[in-house]
């Protein structure tokens, strides 16, 4: 028995000093630097625009300081500081947008609003299912502690490979996949609308389950003795799905968002990224990467490349449309002021399976109504979730939703936790991909991304099968079938919040 030491005494302490570095840089030294470059005209939005720079900057600090690895946290605080902090902070400040539609001060306001009531809610969501971290999860846990099944993960492979086999000449050949998605664009603008469906549909089945089976191949479980022929054909399989998501997962011909998942979900899913020490520099590398690469990751994009000209941020948020989240949350606030709350909308992305053809009334994409209300003629664009929430029934159903999505998302982060030296579960593989998915769900639209990412969280479901009753693997050191020692038991129910015991 442990003697002397409360249980909470073991809980590693936040450093205060590294706490008060990253909100000294995140809350005050990178919004001053933005707004030193602008001519800033204040007024109660950029006020309030202050108010939810604040609140992002911090929360993204703690996730950085945190204790235990928050994928999920992490996730949705970079997109909130980055595309809903520092971004609107450059635009209100200036009142330049990246796109034409530009609204009035009030609306302005009340948008400010609306982000930070969703981002009040999940934070109270989040605080909520902390206090309760300790009770036992009936669905989730059983859910995240599912272990790869090999024999299905070699199943998955060999379906992976013989949809490239089957798809890839469909979708022009190998030399599709690395044009410019400018060019896939112009051709998906050509073809009838059932086609470019068709087209889209026959590219996420090559994708994900190509990412899938190399993520459960470098990671099915390994067995002491008799696992030779599994050996041989991970090694056989290996090289040939690298191949297979070279082609379909590159940067070139994927959306940024997608190819960033892909890579992200891969390196964070390795078992020495799983502790807190690791995940926060990790996490401190993506972040950087995030405000510094990311915009101006489009150079393949176009087909005519020109040279990189690097610019300020500030600039960046004010012309770049890759940052028009903000504006079209405002985009959204005015077509609701315009035509009403839709609460049939909410219906739209739960059954996108469904054709129009069986449901006429289906609800439009969310980003479609927005250019057709702006008056833009390009109409792929997105549509944050605070928006498309808003536009159902307002601020109710902006903070019921994110209220949900704040607790489910920290009772997901504890639990990874809890099961982060277990190989192979669902817990180790996807929730770091969700994690980083979460930029493309916050962005939006919901009808756009939500088949995709029922792709995304089934195939986990269908390759893994459930665990058994033990909480933590066996010693490597004791036989499997020996119980463990009083003592040793008692340690690991002892909440450790990362310390080695």
């Amino acid at each position: 028995m442990l003697h002397g030491k409360r249980p909470g005494a073991m809980m590693p302490v936040r450093k205060i000093a590294a706490l008060c570095c990253w909100a000294l840089l995140l809350v005050v030294l990178l919004p001053v630097l933005i707004l030193q470059s602008l001519d800033a005209r204040f007024g109660a939005a950029l006020a309030m625009q202050c108010v939810v720079v604040v609140h992002t900057g911090a929360a993204l600090a703690r996730v950085l300081t945190d204790v235990r690895a928050r994928v999920i946290a992490f996730g949705f605080w970079l997109f909130s500081y980055v595309w809903l902090g520092l971004a609107p902070l450059a635009m209100l400040a200036t009142d330049a947008y990246p796109r034409g539609f530009v609204v009035d001060a009030n609306t302005a306001f009340v948008t400010t609003a609306v982000v930070e009531a969703g981002l009040l809610a999940y934070s109270a969501g989040s605080a909520l299912a902390s206090w309760r971290s300790a009770r036992t999860s009936t669905f989730l846990e059983p859910v995240l502690a599912r272990r790869l099944s090999p024999g299905r993960v070699l199943l998955l492979c060999g379906l992976a490979l013989l949809l490239a086999v089957v798809l890839i000449p469909g979708q022009g050949g190998l030399s599709a996949f690395f044009l410019s998605r400018q060019a896939a664009n112009e051709a998906a603008a050509q073809a009838a609308p059932a086609g470019s469906a068709d087209r889209a549909m026959a590219a996420w089945a090559l994708s994900v389950p190509a990412f899938w089976a190399l993520v459960a191949l470098m990671h099915v479980p390994r067995f002491t003795k008799g696992d030779r022929t599994l050996r041989g054909l991970r090694w056989l399989l290996l090289p040939l799905l690298i191949a297979v998501n070279i082609v379909v997962n590159n940067p070139i011909s994927q959306p940024r968002f997608w190819a960033g998942t892909v890579l992200l979900a891969l390196v964070f899913s390795a078992s020495w990224l799983r502790g807190p020490r690791a995940f926060r520099f990790g996490a401190a590398a993506v972040a950087a990467v995030v405000l510094v690469v990311f915009p101006y990751s489009d150079y393949f994009r176009y087909d005519k490349r020109e040279p990189v000209r690097v610019v300020s941020l500030a600039e960046q948020f004010t012309s770049n449309g890759d940052y028009d989240a903000f504006q079209q949350i405002q985009t959204g606030v005015d077509y609701a002021r315009t035509h009403g709350f839709t609460p049939t909308a909410a219906l739209g992305p739960p059954l996108f399976f469904v054709p129009r053809a069986a449901w006429p009334g289906k609800p439009d994409d969310a980003g479609i109504l927005l250019a057709r209300h702006a008056g833009y003629t390009f109409t792929n664009l997105s549509a944050p979730l605070w928006v498309e929430t808003y536009m159902w029934a307002g601020f109710p159903s902006v903070i019921a939703v994110f209220g949900l999505i704040g607790a489910v998302g920290r009772r997901i982060d504890h639990l990874r936790h809890r099961l982060r030296r277990r190989r192979g579960t669902v817990a180790a593989l996807l929730v770091p991909a969700f994690g980083f998915y979460q930029l493309v769900l916050l962005r939006g639209s919901l009808m756009a991304i939500v088949g995709p990412l029922a792709l995304l969280v089934c195939i986990p479901l269908l390759i893994t099968r459930k665990a058994g009753r033990r909480a933590l693997p066996p010693s490597a050191a004791q036989p499997a079938n020996a119980p463990a020692p009083r003592a040793q038991r008692d340690a690991l129910s002892l909440p450790t919040g990362g310390a080695r015991t």
